[in-house]
């Protein structure tokens, strides 16, 4: 099975087809005000409506009230919701939306098993290298060898991959899929096409070693 690919970060709609056209499985949008990548439900709504079909929306949250969270939705059609914070399993089940559960791995506080069990209607966990309370896209790797146990869902790769480290990251792991952010940036937000179409080279590159 290939690995899926999610550019996350994505501000400008130049960059969102970039991604697309490199084969980029998803593009991911930052609803955090402190993150440097921020932006608003109303430019997610003007890149959205030029992309191309088939190419999955995820809208990333830290931390948002079930209000913020549905007036983005009620904007913007996302196709998976991603949360980054200290959200309750009852909150990220009653959005009605799919969703992804980030587990911050950053510091070796979480047990990771015992966190991702608590949210038993999550569609995939996203493992990172942030610490609790911190946000992802700070280019923190963490030891992939903790994924080295079940979760019982997919799992998603992130945390300091970049163009030059994601096919060992991929042979080490085999996840069902890795998310890049602040690898493949010319500045913060600003995505370089070089970087992005070399992580999407390296990636199928590892996959051909398992196929």
């Amino acid at each position: 099975m290939r690995t899926r690919v999610k550019i996350c970060g994505i501000t400008r709609l130049e960059d969102a087809l970039c991604a697309i056209e490199q084969g980029a499985d998803a593009l991911g949008f930052v609803f955090v005000a402190k993150s440097p990548r921020c932006v608003s439900a109303s430019q997610v709504a003007e890149i959205v409506a030029a992309l191309p079909p088939l190419v999955t929306k995820v809208g990333l949250f830290m931390d948002a009230s079930e209000q913020e969270i549905r007036q983005v939705l009620d904007t913007v059609p996302l196709d998976l919701l991603q949360f980054h914070g200290a959200e309750t399993p009852d909150l990220c089940d009653n959005m009605g939306t799919d969703y992804i559960k980030a587990i911050p791995l950053g510091g070796g506080i979480v047990e990771p098993v015992a966190y991702a069990q608590q949210f038993t209607q999550a569609k995939a966990f996203l493992l990172d290298g942030h610490g609790v309370g911190e946000i992802g896209g700070q280019g923190k790797t963490f030891d992939w060898r903790r994924l080295d146990q079940s979760f019982g869902k997919p799992v998603i790769l992130a945390g300091g991959l970049n163009p030059e480290n994601v096919a060992e990251a991929i042979r080490q792991t085999r996840p069902y899929a890795v998310d890049v952010s602040s690898g493949v940036e010319a500045a913060k937000g600003i995505k370089d096409p070089q970087k992005m179409t070399a992580f999407l080279r390296n990636v199928r590159e590892a996959d051909k070693e398992f196929s």
